[in-house]
């Protein structure tokens, strides 16, 4: 059942969070998305609302579910969602955030990701509410002749100009002529699904302009383009990145997402509540409110958002339970009844049996915490990355705050 909202009370939801770089031009969004709104409430024909995703590596964080909350926002308001999958684009690579062109996928890779990625989606976004389209069926099919009547509404200088890749042509670093052709197969879906609002992240703005350049050029009106800004991760400062290591995988524990949120910054906080929660502009602005005059206590409206977080992804049942766990943990000094069992063989560096036991990713991740006393044995503190394990008996490590192993030597 749609929600039931007035226009404004749409309005301010769909653009809380909404980032496009130029004042301006979000206005001009704005005003367009108003114009859309109000057509769809009298005509009671709904939007239809699209995002695309690249399914570039197997598993999702919850920084790339940004979008897909805005467009479930869409879907509670009554319109039509479309998870587009970019079976086709992915083959391409989009240059928009990078300073070199991306590894070029095959389909097999591409096909096993998307599978993934459309059953993570969906503890987001309604499943039965929820259009999927896999863009590899219109655009496997294009001609060369419509490549180049595509092609011929947009310059080279238009491209150019791009932060990316005109730091790569300064640099005289490569510019793949097929790097060109991503803006172009984005704004062809746009086209074929007759859009009338895309989402993306900031640094896709170029390619949802040209969507709409080419929905017009095609006789439609052009879509509405939103942008959002990327999420910053754990640390609080970087974007959230797998190869950063300050992720919130939307299919951890519970125990661990929320751990994970009470672990960013106060300053970050700001950014989840608009960008990974359920929360209104109202309930926002209440929160931010209260933090500025000292009303509320940061700990208190993190514990909050860490279990709006986990309700999200886990339900409501898991909230306490993972709350608990991290009062035992990390309030407490605890540590937790049942934790993963590994075996080494004696002598085994203190490195290789952290990665070993998954407690991290790689061998630099964890001298990293090492060096930052990030790392416990038996409750004290490891300072020497170097240190090789020999105990008679089953030693406790301890990662951080929340990840522990039994490290039990091989007979």
């Amino acid at each position: 059942m749609a929600i039931e909202q007035s226009i404004d009370q749409q309005v301010a939801l769909l653009m809380q969070g909404i980032e496009m770089g130029d004042e301006k031009l979000k206005e001009a969004m704005g005003k367009e998305l108003r114009e859309r709104l109000e057509d769809s409430q009298n005509t009671g024909v709904p939007l239809r609302v699209y995002c695309g995703y690249d399914p570039t590596s197997p598993d999702l964080h919850i920084g790339h579910t940004v979008t897909m909350r805005k467009l479930r926002q869409f879907q509670e308001l009554g319109h039509q969602a479309i998870f587009v999958v970019g079976s086709f684009t992915a083959l391409v690579g989009d240059p928009s955030d990078k300073d070199k062109a991306r590894p070029r996928l095959t389909k097999e890779q591409v096909m096993a990701n998307a599978k993934t990625y459309t059953d993570q989606a969906f503890k987001i976004l309604d499943r039965e509410k929820t259009e999927v389209r896999f863009n590899d069926r219109w655009l496997s099919g294009v001609t060369l002749e419509q490549v180049i009547e595509v092609a011929s509404n947009f310059t080279v200088q238009q491209f150019l100009v791009r932060d990316n890749f005109s730091k790569r042509y300064a640099s005289n670093e490569p510019i793949w002529l097929h790097e060109f052709f991503y803006a172009l197969l984005q704004g062809y879906d746009a086209a074929e699904l007759r859009a009338d609002v895309q989402l993306g992240a900031t640094e896709q703005l170029f390619n949802l302009l040209a969507g709409r350049k080419l929905q017009e050029a095609m006789g439609m009106k052009p879509q509405v383009a939103l942008t959002v800004p990327v999420l910053v991760g754990t640390d609080g400062h970087l974007r959230m990145s797998k190869s950063t290591g300050n992720t919130i995988g939307i299919d951890e524990p519970p125990e661990e997402m929320y751990g994970k949120v009470m672990s960013i910054p106060d300053s970050a906080m700001s950014n989840y509540f608009r960008l990974v929660t359920r929360w209104t502009p109202d309930e926002v602005a209440f929160l931010e409110e209260g933090l500025a005059s000292g009303d509320l206590h940061p700990r208190d409206v993190k514990m909050r958002l860490a279990r709006e977080v986990v309700e999200i992804y886990h339900g409501v049942e898991a909230v306490e339970p993972a709350e608990a766990a991290f009062v035992h943990l990390v309030q407490e000094g605890g540590q937790p009844e049942d934790m993963p069992e590994h075996a080494y063989q004696a002598g085994t560096p203190l490195i290789d049996a952290m990665v070993d036991s998954g407690l991290v990713e790689s061998k630099s991740q964890a001298r990293r915490l090492v060096d930052q006393n990030g790392v416990r044995l038996n409750g004290e503190v490891v300072e020497d990355p170097n240190f090789n394990l020999d105990f008679q008996e089953a030693a406790v490590l301890q990662v951080g705050k929340r990840r522990f192993a039994r490290l039990v030597r091989a007979q």
